[in-house]
């Protein structure tokens, strides 16, 4: 699996306290709100960010009514307050890239409490373009169930897609202007999206020791329990030792 399945999974598995849970929705309640204001209005059919965070939202079992609310504060319909989407960079332990996406209505609180949260666990702050040039923007999609490789291959490929990896998980990644058009085929074929989003993919990941990866592991999960913070995208190659170790802690 890849970097950012792996650690996918780590997240899914940690979800089911409450606390988590909780976490989870608020982040699902932000992404709506902000895919409705930003992506082009509260119609799923035209606005690809939208949809792509309702079918997070119902595969994560929110309820019907939060995500119609929290569409309705993005399209303006309900009042709500202002909340701004930013990118920030950081570096983890080890020399470790990290792309921390944040939404909050509050930029300086959500500064500081990233900021608290690397300088007390050996991060730090990095200017901005000095990490980002390590990753790409890709499209990311899933495909759980029992998969006809030959099949899932020719499908995705046809649709226009870069890359397939097949292990515990079946993946496909894709340039951003494909994405759309390789998820709805691999849905037309009958197959189970589990996850489809698009991400930052390190361009050449870092391999380090288990002990050392999993103190970036841990420094990673900090910083995406912050309140502001929706994803954290990193340049750590995972290794199956370090996921082990990660899931027994």
């Amino acid at each position: 699996m890849s970097g950012h399945s792996k650690w996918s999974t780590i997240k899914h598995k940690k979800a089911a306290t409450d606390k988590k849970r909780g976490k989870i929705f608020t982040q699902l309640t932000k992404e709506l709100t902000i895919a409705a204001r930003e992506g082009g209005g509260g119609d799923p059919a035209f606005n690809t960010r939208l949809a792509l965070a309702m079918d997070k939202a119902k595969a994560n079992n929110m309820p019907k009514d939060n995500i119609e609310r929290a569409v309705k504060r993005g399209t303006g319909e309900l009042e709500g307050s202002e909340l701004f989407e930013l990118m920030y960079e950081a570096y983890a332990p080890n020399g470790v890239g990290l792309l921390v996406e944040v939404v909050t209505d509050n930029k300086n609180r959500a500064v500081a409490d990233l900021r608290h949260a690397l300088s007390k666990n050996g991060g730090n702050m990095a200017e901005s373009g000095s990490v980002a040039w390590q990753f790409t923007r890709k499209g990311y999609i899933a495909v759980g169930g029992n998969v006809d490789q030959d099949e899932l291959f020719m499908v995705a490929a046809d649709a226009g897609a870069d890359d397939i990896q097949f292990g515990e998980t079946a993946e496909v990644y894709t340039e951003l202007e494909n994405f759309q058009a390789v998820r709805e085929a691999i849905k037309g074929a009958g197959m189970m999206v589990e996850e489809a989003s698009m991400v930052y993919e390190p361009n050449n990941a870092i391999e380090l020791g288990e002990s050392d990866a999993l103190q970036v592991m841990r420094v990673i999960e900090i910083i995406e329990d912050l309140d502001d913070v929706q994803n954290v995208y990193s340049t750590l190659e995972i290794s199956d030792e370090a996921i082990a170790a990660m899931e027994a802690a």
